[in-house]
């Protein structure tokens, strides 16, 4: 837990990095409060999908399909209300109860039948891709009901904004004095005082990035969806006997087998859950571009997957954090809207984002030594 701890503190040491770069290098564009603004909204889908994906790799499995599928998914939120005139909120139901049920049937082929979760995603990706295109018949459907479309473009009230901050800083302390509390952990003066530093350096950057929001318009409403949906998530993972299983299984899924855990079962229920985290990021998607087309969600799978492996998670399994993967989310976002702010060319774009990700892999296997 120390060595996480100790590389989440990385990342945010080198997601700030990254800030003072490009924000040098554009001429303070890059932390206006419109770019970051932006940012936010860019960084969404992907920190959704990312959520899932920590908790598939945390249990030892891989999901090559999410970016299709939320594609899919996505064009048919855009089928069920622009074609089919379905209400905003029955269209929505729908769309999430299958994106579950689609997590369901891979989850149940990878736990029960024992197939290698990536051939099974590496089906549904080409499945799933083939499906968009026939649904759409290769055609972008554009949204018309400002309700749905209000999802990826609205934002909240400023002083609703500071409120908000004013509560997690309020949790913040009190998750403090519980860890006072905790008589099993060894504090000592120095521990204590890095802890207390490096927390109010993660704060600052926290109610910076804020204000600076709020002097444009405000927090997006997508940052609300994604930070919701991340403590939730946190939530189980962390204080649940469904996430302790999800890590036990990604330890050792033999030893878990042995201890009485249902090792099929939990991966059933962690696709299930990728499944409707695929479907919302998939309405989120539509929601935002205000249109759903046949290429919507490409590589966002890779995406995905980089968020969750730069922000901590092990692709070995047993191992990662969810605020890690929306950390590596927002470190990809930052990359690519600065690259292309400082008007780098695609093909250099790729290359440093694969450098960041070959040394983020390089830097967890050389602290497994």
């Amino acid at each position: 837990m120390k060595k996480l701890n100790l590389r989440m503190y990385a990342m945010v040491f080198a997601l700030f990095c990254i800030w003072v770069i490009f924000t040098l290098v554009t001429d303070g564009l890059f932390l206006s409060g419109r770019n970051l603004f932006n940012l936010t909204r860019q960084a969404a889908v992907t920190a959704i999908l990312a959520i899932g994906m920590a908790l598939v790799i945390i249990s030892a499995n891989i999901d090559l399909s999410v970016g299709y599928g939320a594609g899919l998914l996505g064009a048919v939120t855009a089928i069920l209300h622009v074609w089919w005139n379905l209400p905003v909120t029955l269209t929505l139901i729908i769309v999430i109860c299958l994106g579950a049920f689609i997590g369901v049937i891979q989850g149940y082929l990878v736990g029960y039948l024992r197939i290698p979760a990536f051939i099974v995603t590496l089906g549904g990706f080409l499945v799933y891709r083939g499906l968009m295109l026939a649904v759409t018949k290769g055609e972008t459907i554009a949204l018309h009901d400002n309700w749905l479309k209000a999802i990826g473009t609205v934002y909240i009230p400023k002083a609703f904004g500071i409120y908000l901050l004013l509560f997690c800083i309020i949790v913040f302390v009190l998750v403090y004095i519980r860890r006072l509390q905790k008589t099993t952990v060894q504090r000592t003066l120095k521990t204590e005082l890095n802890y207390i530093l490096i927390s109010i350096l993660i704060w600052f950057i926290i109610i910076a990035f804020v204000l600076r929001i709020n002097s444009y318009k405000g927090i997006p409403v997508l940052a609300c969806i994604m930070f919701g949906l991340a403590f939730i998530v946190h939530f189980i993972a962390n204080y649940s006997r469904f996430g302790r299983y999800v890590y036990a299984v990604g330890g050792n899924s033999d030893a878990a087998y042995l201890s009485g855990i249902d090792v099929k079962g939990i991966t059933l229920r962690v696709f299930a859950v990728m499944g409707a985290l695929m479907a919302i990021a998939g309405i989120v998607m539509t929601a935002r571009l205000g249109s759903a087309g046949p290429e919507a969600g490409r590589l966002l799978e890779l995406e995905a997957i980089a968020a969750c492996v730069i922000g901590g998670a092990s692709l070995m399994g047993g191992r990662g954090t969810i605020f890690g993967a929306i950390l590596g989310a927002f470190v990809m976002a930052s990359l690519s809207n600065g690259m292309s702010m400082a008007n780098m060319g695609p093909s250099w774009q790729d290359i440093i984002t694969g450098t960041v990700l070959v040394a983020a892999v390089g830097f967890d296997m050389l602290s497994r030594k």
